[in-house]
């Protein structure tokens, strides 16, 4: 059973940092993506970083350059994984909850295809993150 615990929101000031983690467990897929979506109170989820078992990355426009997605344990098909998203220059506009979230990559292209279709299955629980100014 896949199962993904988040860590690591609290509340920061503006241009604070703060690190989240997630543990991914019981995951065997050997080509996946892996990422992190927030979700605030006023608008609709939306992807912030994603990164696949080949260590490609890619962010939204909104994050570039003031996040940074990693993972370790990319190779371990039959262990833990852990998933990371360090937050720089913060902004009240980051305020939301952050979701780690992890799919299959078979049968596509690039994780940004994926997440188009929908297609992230295995979700963590969310951690909130608060930015004030």
């Amino acid at each position: 059973q896949v199962q993904l615990v988040e860590s690591g929101g609290g509340s920061v000031q503006s241009g604070g940092s703060l690190r989240l983690s997630c543990v991914v467990s019981g995951y065997t897929y050997s080509r996946y993506c892996m990422g992190w979506f927030r979700q605030s109170p006023y608008s609709e989820r939306e992807a912030v970083a994603h990164i696949d078992s080949d260590d490609s990355t890619s962010y939204a426009d909104s994050v570039n350059r003031r996040f940074t997605i990693s993972q370790d344990g990319a190779k371990n098909t039959n262990a833990k994984k852990m998933l990371y998203l360090r937050m720089d220059r913060l902004k009240p506009e980051d305020t939301a909850i952050y979701y780690c979230a992890a799919a299959d990559r078979s049968g596509y292209d690039s994780c940004h295809d994926l997440r188009r279709d929908g297609a992230f299955a295995y979700w963590g629980q969310g951690t909130q993150v608060t930015v004030s100014s």
